[in-house]
C-alpha cells in the first residue's frame, strides 16, 4: 500500500529521531541540499525532443528565442500555415508529442514551453494575462508569424482565448481541448488540481515538499489526467518527475494559480465575444473539467464545433491521438 502525503504532516517539522538534535540534523541536511538545487542555475537544454509512446521514437531539434530577455524554448517542424499548440498549467511540450510529426506533414507546427514552464526561463513576474499575452505575442514577432492558429489545452486554452479577444487580427483559429472555463474552481472536479488552487502554503514550503516528496504524488496526479493507466508507463512518470525537478519550477506554477481571478474577470465574460472559427475537443472521461464543462463552453461560443473524445481524459490529445488528430487536421486546413 503506497504511503499518502498530508501537507499538514509533521514530517515537515521534523523527522522522528529519538533525539532532537538526531531529528535536526537530517532535516538541516535535506534544507542545504534543497536551497542549492532551488538556487542552481537553469539546467542545460537538450539538443532534442525524444517522443515516447506508441508511435516509432522521433528526435525533434529543441530551438531557444529570446522574448524579453528571457530564454523560451521550442519546436518548429513542418512547413505551411502556422499552427501554435499551448500547454496546460504545469505541464510542458511534451503533452503534445503525438501531434508532431502528423500536423507537421501540413502545417508549420510550432510547441513552445511557456515562460516558467518545462525548458523555458522561469523569470520572477506574476504572471498576470497581460505579461503572458505580451510573451505570446513577442514569440509571434520573433518567428515572423503574422497570424496562426492557437491550439490551447487545459489552462493554455485559456491563452488561446485571451489571445483571440486581445489581439483578434493575429489568430486565424481557435482550438480548445478541455479548457478553460469560466468560474473555474466552480466546475473544478480534479482533487489534486483543486488542492494546487486552493493551498496558501507560503511558496518555499511547497518548493521544499516538491523536492522531498514530489514523487510520491507525479503518478496519481497523472492518473487524474489520463484515462487509460496503461498508457502512464514508467518512462512517462519519470519524465513527468524530471520536469517537476526543474529548478524554479514551483514559483512560477503558483503565480499562475494567483492570476487565475485575472483571467476570468479578464477574459471569461467576453468568451460569447468570440467570433472565430472555433473547434472544442473534450476526453469523454475528463477528471478535471467534466464533459458537460466543455458542452457549456460550446454552446457559449457561437457556431463553435464540438468533438467529444471517447475513453480519453484531460490530455486526449495525448491518449487518444489519432481520434484528435484527423478532425484537428481537417477543421486547421485553408477552405479549398
Amino acid at each position: 500500500m503506497k504511503q499518502s502525503f498530508n501537507w499538514n504532516s509533521p514530517i515537515i517539522g521534523s523527522i522522528p529521531c529519538p533525539c532532537r538534535t538526531r531529528r535536526l540534523v537530517p532535516l538541516m541536511l535535506c534544507l542545504v541540499s534543497y536551497l542549492m538545487t532551488a538556487c542552481a542555475p537553469p539546467s542545460q537544454i537538450p539538443p532534442y525532443f525524444e517522443t515516447l509512446g506508441r508511435t516509432p521514437i522521433e528526435r525533434i531539434p529543441i530551438k531557444t528565442v529570446l522574448i524579453h530577455d528571457q530564454r523560451i524554448a521550442y519546436l518548429d517542424i513542418g512547413t505551411g500555415p502556422p499552427v501554435i499548440l499551448i500547454h496546460g498549467f504545469g505541464g510542458s511540450m511534451w503533452q503534445w508529442e503525438h501531434q508532431q510529426h502528423a500536423l507537421s506533414q501540413h502545417f508549420r507546427t510550432l510547441t513552445l514551453d511557456l515562460p516558467g514552464s518545462g525548458l523555458s526561463d522561469k523569470p520572477d513576474i506574476d504572471y498576470l494575462p497581460d505579461q503572458m499575452l505580451d510573451f505570446c505575442i513577442g514569440f509571434m514577432d520573433a518567428l515572423q508569424i503574422p497570424q496562426a492558429t492557437l491550439v490551447g489545452n487545459s489552462m493554455g486554452a485559456g491563452l488561446a482565448i485571451g489571445m483571440t479577444l486581445t489581439h483578434p487580427t493575429r489568430v486565424d483559429k481557435l482550438v480548445l481541448i478541455s479548457g478553460l472555463p469560466s468560474h473555474v474552481l466552480a466546475k473544478l472536479t480534479s482533487r489534486s488540481f483543486r488542492q494546487a488552487l486552493e493551498s496558501r502554503a507560503p511558496t518555499w514550503l511547497i518548493s521544499f515538499g516538491n523536492w522531498l516528496f514530489g514523487w510520491l504524488v507525479t503518478e496519481s496526479v497523472l492518473k487524474e489526467i489520463v484515462h487509460d493507466h496503461n498508457l502512464l508507463t514508467p518512462d512517462v512518470i519519470e519524465r513527468s518527475n524530471r520536469n517537476r525537478r526543474r529548478p524554479g519550477i514551483i514559483k512560477p506554477i503558483m503565480a499562475v494559480r494567483n492570476a487565475l481571478p485575472s483571467w476570468e474577470a479578464d477574459f471569461a465574460p467576453h468568451l460569447s465575444a468570440i467570433t472565430h472559427p472555433t473547434m472544442i475537443i473534450w476526453g469523454n472521461y475528463d477528471r478535471v473539467f467534466p464533459l458537460a464543462v466543455g458542452e457549456e463552453l460550446h454552446h457559449r461560443i457561437r457556431g463553435s464545433t464540438f468533438v467529444r473524445i471517447p475513453d480519453a481524459g484531460h490530455m486526449p490529445q495525448w491518449e487518444r491521438p489519432d481520434l484528435v488528430n484527423r478532425p484537428l487536421i481537417a477543421y486547421i486546413q485553408p477552405s479549398p
